[in-house]
């Protein structure tokens, strides 16, 4: 990354009278042209010309060029088909595998989470927040020829779907608008007063079981892990279908045990 060729004075050289919004108040534009990139690559599967990122980021070509060079060289970014396209390395995501707290969670969960599939035929994946979403970490598929499954690094909408539902509904109600702030969401009032009966009626059950918003045929079983102070730090959800010849709603009746039994693990 380059730096601008001047240093900021620091806050008791900053014009206090003049209010300045937070997102702007220490600004590096260098620093952010180089994560616009990133965030414009992580979009396109096979890449882009230098041509359509300068489009795509309504900048000049020489504001970019040399920030580009930079990411190739650390390997961020790397060049594809014969060096015209730039597409994301594998980095970021090996870099956000490795954060510890998130590596000790995905090795203690994947082998219980694969002893799950396998017993209860159905996959389950472990879902935790992130900026506003909710983020698959972890999956785990049942032995056989079908599966259906979340991919992981999915982002999932908190109030559309059963793992984002189950991770609101495990925090503390009256903490509950500043934890979706810390999480990246603000002015969340209105959505959370028009599902409020739905997350006190989650968290007195212990559980989440309820018909998928995205899929016919699949019921959304979802079970909090809970950190320290009893709140969600994560969950666990089964994306339950129904097999010929098993009782659907004994099968879903065992997941669910299995499950809570796994999160209690964790």
């Amino acid at each position: 990354m380059f730096l601008t060729s001047h240093f900021d004075a620091g806050p008791a050289a900053e014009d206090r009278s003049a209010p300045a919004d937070a997102a702007d108040r220490y600004r590096a534009p260098a620093l952010d042209k180089g994560l616009d990139i990133l965030e414009v690559l992580a979009e396109q599967p096979r890449g882009l010309t230098r041509a359509e990122i300068v489009k795509l980021m309504g900048v000049s070509p020489s504001q970019i060029y040399r920030m580009l060079e930079r990411l190739v060289v650390r390997g961020y970014v790397s060049r594809v088909e014969g060096g015209d396209r730039y597409a994301l390395s594998m980095k970021l995501f090996n870099l956000g595998t490795r954060h510890p707290p998130l590596r000790r969670l995905v090795a203690q969960a994947q082998p219980m989470m694969d002893e799950f599939a396998i017993e209860v035929r159905q996959s389950c994946h472990l879902v935790v927040p992130e900026h506003g979403h909710g983020i698959i970490i972890a999956q785990a598929s049942p032995q056989g020829h079908w599966e259906f499954r979340g991919r992981v690094g999915g982002l999932l909408d908190l109030f559309a779907t059963g793992s984002g539902l189950a991770l609101l509904a495990f925090q503390h109600p009256d903490r509950l608008a500043e934890t979706l702030r810390l999480w990246g969401i603000a002015d969340a009032g209105a959505r959370l007063a028009a599902i409020a009966g739905h997350l006190a009626e989650v968290r007195e059950q212990g559980a989440r079981v309820a018909p998928s918003a995205q899929f016919v045929g699949v019921t959304d079983i979802s079970v909090p892990v809970r950190g320290p102070g009893d709140e969600a730090v994560a969950v666990l959800t089964c994306a339950h279908i129904d097999h010929p010849g098993e009782g659907g709603e004994d099968s879903r009746d065992r997941a669910l045990a299995r499950l809570q039994t796994l999160a209690a693990s964790l």
